[in-house]
């Protein structure tokens, strides 16, 4: 579950590197809230890592379809200069 009070728009407009870096923070927060045995800090916590790491695969999914993009181009191009020579 997604946390309903988080601002998917400016969540969408930060780089996977911002994402990233973020998620790390939150792990750390959610890894002290385990120590301390904080319930309720670590449901929410729990909530923002996941919407988190949604927007983060939802970037990454970007990120190989352009890859993949570019390289059915570079098979097809290694493709007609072999069948040229």
């Amino acid at each position: 579950m997604e946390h309903p009070f988080l601002d998917r728009k400016a969540l969408s407009e930060k780089t996977l590197e911002e994402i990233q870096t973020a998620l790390t923070g939150l792990m750390n927060k959610l890894t002290y809230a385990h120590r301390t045995g904080n319930r309720p800090l670590i449901n929410q916590l729990e909530m923002v890592v996941e919407s988190y790491r949604n927007e983060a695969s939802k970037k990454l999914d970007e990120v190989m379809k352009k890859q993949n993009l570019q390289n059915q181009v570079s098979i097809q191009k290694e493709g007609e200069i072999g069948n040229k020579n």
